[in-house]
């Protein structure tokens, strides 16, 4: 009966703990602690050409109180290379994770790169699409 009990309130911690978090950012209040908001989470590069430039800068805020760190940014393909910062972002100042694709490889692409840190809303995935086409063939940018 004991164990009920307890794991009964255990429940209804988490589940008032976890409407209030949800309160607050509905309310547009500022986050309590490091929290990263980016500009967007997909990049669609198009049609690029083979060895074209696969370079793209996702840009985020620490939309929190108190500075935010990445801890790990990985990409699921050795393919697909992020760079990011190593130094605690301050809160309201911007950074950005540089993601370069490897455009020798030839055809569709659609790939994901995971954003670890020290927020309370990680990890973040940030997802990047394309078709490489040989090089001197027709772009259709589309």
């Amino acid at each position: 009966m004991k164990k009920i009990f307890a794991i009964a309130a255990m429940m209804m911690m988490v589940t008032i703990y976890g409407c209030t978090q949800t309160t607050a950012k509905n309310e547009g209040e500022k986050i309590l602690g490091p929290a990263i908001s980016f500009d967007e989470l997909e990049h669609d590069y198009g049609t690029i050409e083979q060895n074209g430039n696969g370079v793209y800068n996702f840009v985020f805020e620490n939309s929190g109180t108190q500075p935010l760190v990445l801890t790990n940014v990985r990409s699921t393909c050795g393919c697909t290379v992020p760079q990011y910062p190593k130094e605690p972002v301050k809160p309201g100042k911007t950074a950005t994770i540089e993601v370069k694709y490897d455009t020798r490889r030839i055809g569709p692409f659609s790939k994901s790169v995971i954003v670890y840190s020290n927020a309370t809303d990680t990890p973040v995935v940030l997802r990047i699409k394309g078709k490489v086409v040989p090089k001197g063939s027709t772009a259709d940018n589309g």
